[in-house]
């Protein structure tokens, strides 16, 4: 039965559905992760499987315009931002490992319960969605859960901005696994707005090592406190 389950499903669907998993398992890869070199690189890793599986979705639906996004991927998430941000960590001098407010165990523990959320709440949408990526709204927002959760227990700098960018991984997977994307136009002020937004932190961070000696940005509370 299973064989003639797989048979009924469109090869196009089932690479979806693949990237999707990857997708996801990237997401606890990057949330345990201690080093920063490697949160990157899982980073790159998984812009290019969003690349991936917009091309196929690009080419499966004769979605045009998706093309473009797929495009767009490839050049911001898997080439443009982590060479900035491989710049900005040696610029930085950045060696230290990722510290983390709640230990690795727990913090994938509440992962795991964040991903039974999506998966519920993901349900009905996915049920009234007529895209043949709709089985993949749960994972999507799953991944954007994981990369808030990521952002949220992370004290240093680099690893939230990271996270940041994860989670918009996140809804760009959603909203192709919804809509099949959004308005080339919007993408493209989203595009702009976050390769931006990458240079003002990259400012930013210079600023808080020039002023605390460390990226740690529990400083930058306590000087509130004061």
């Amino acid at each position: 039965m299973s064989l003639s389950l797989a048979n009924t499903i469109p090869l196009s669907s089932q690479m979806i559905n693949l990237c999707a998993a990857i997708m996801l398992l990237i997401g606890f890869a990057m949330l345990a992760q201690r080093r920063v070199l490697t949160l990157i690189n899982l980073f790159m890793l998984q812009g290019f499987v969003l690349f991936v599986s917009t091309l196929i979705v690009a080419l499966s639906t004769d979605q045009s315009h998706l093309l473009w996004s797929a495009g767009l991927t490839l050049l911001l998430k898997v080439i443009a931002l982590p060479y900035i941000l491989h710049r900005l960590i040696r610029q930085l001098s950045v060696k230290w490992d990722i510290e983390t407010l709640f230990n690795i165990p727990t913090t994938m523990l509440v992962g795991i319960a964040l991903v039974v959320i999506a998966f519920n709440v993901a349900q009905p949408i996915s049920q009234l969605s007529g895209t043949i990526t709709r089985a993949t709204i749960g994972i999507a927002l799953a991944c954007v859960l994981l990369a808030f959760l990521m952002m949220i227990t992370r004290s240093k700098a680099v690893p939230q901005v990271i996270a940041f960018l994860a989670m918009e991984n996140g809804l760009f997977f959603a909203a192709t696994s919804a809509t099949y994307g959004m308005p080339m136009v919007v993408e493209l002020g989203i595009a702009l707005d976050v390769l931006v937004g990458m240079v003002i932190l990259g400012v930013f961070f210079f600023q808080i090592r020039e002023q605390f000696d460390s990226l740690d940005i529990r400083h930058m509370e306590r000087n509130k406190e004061k």
